[in-house]
């Protein structure tokens, strides 16, 4: 019996080993990409043309060179330079505004389609009928659409709205998009109907049930889908490239999209700054990411 008990720990410890080896080398295969932009953006402009200008360099027609040796990537560079962040940060504001620009673009359509969802979800939630059943199956294939499918309709309702090249023509289909509005509702489902029904017998209406009961317990599915909201949105680039023809208005991640020989360097000091709001969210969020997900609803104990 012990030699069974023993030789089950063992093969135990075998899988959690091996479990924990493929998760290393994912997490490092992953992370790789970060780390490298992160390191090459202290390289100077000639070390980062020196290694990696064959891989954007283009022919006089525009097409691709072949690349007929192999790409040197470097992690660590052979002097540490803040060329590339002092041109982003203070010689060129372009860069700059285009941060900005992608911040006014998020974040109102983060504040404002969690608001909408809100409401929304409490409705989807607390009353049942065919009507509800069919507008919520609406949503669910909304949601199930990639963007490119809605994007021409989108285009199509801009132009008749005679808000194309604005801000409103980025807000609007953001503000309303179905996304949030399925995942509060699903979490919604989950509060027990006993805690609703001894509120209504205090005497609380529904705005008070929404306001003091689900809103607070559904404080962990607002910030998953805060943060899930922000992270889809600040790396948007189709929708400003359609919606927005003048350049001025475009985020900073079209100009990432819009790499060329000559802003290897600059993108990869732009792509560390684009990334640390995002960084950030995350961090400080993860745990509700992870409750408004996983979590059943209800009352802690």
């Amino acid at each position: 019996m012990r030699r069974k008990i023993t030789g089950k720990r063992v093969w135990a410890a075998v899988k959690l080993s091996l479990a924990t080896a493929v998760a290393a080398f994912f997490a490092v295969l992953f992370l790789t990409p970060i780390v490298l932009t992160i390191t090459n953006s202290f390289m100077s402009a000639s070390e980062i043309s020196a290694n990696y200008g064959t891989v954007f360099a283009t022919t006089e027609t525009g097409g691709k060179v072949y690349i007929s040796e192999k790409v040197n990537l470097k992690f660590i560079p052979d002097m540490v330079s803040f060329s590339q962040y002092s041109t982003v940060l203070l010689k060129s504001p372009d860069y700059l505004l285009k941060f900005w620009n992608s911040v006014i673009l998020v974040v109102p359509i983060v504040f404002f389609q969690l608001l909408v969802a809100s409401l929304a979800s409490y409705g989807f939630a607390r009353y049942n009928g065919k009507l509800r059943q069919i507008i919520f199956f609406v949503y669910i294939i909304l949601m199930l659409m990639p963007y490119q499918v809605t994007l021409v309709p989108n285009y199509l309702v801009s132009e008749w709205l005679n808000i194309l090249d604005s801000y409103w023509a980025i807000w609007l289909p953001g503000i309303f998009s179905p996304f949030a509005v399925f995942l509060l509702t699903k979490f919604m489902k989950r509060i027990p109907v006993s805690v609703i029904e001894a509120a209504q017998i205090d005497g609380a209406g529904e705005w008070q049930i929404f306001r003091r009961i689900c809103m607070p317990l559904c404080k962990g599915a607002l910030c998953s889908a805060a943060i899930l909201v922000f992270i889809d949105y600040w790396n948007m680039v189709e929708q400003p490239l359609i919606l927005l023809s003048d350049a001025e208005k475009h985020p900073l991640s079209v100009f990432l999209s819009k790499i060329n020989s000559g802003e290897i360097g600059l993108a990869f000091a732009v792509a560390t700054i684009y990334m640390v709001p995002s960084l950030l969210i995350f961090l400080y969020g993860e745990e509700y990411l992870v409750e408004g997900i996983t979590s059943q609803g209800g009352i802690k104990g």
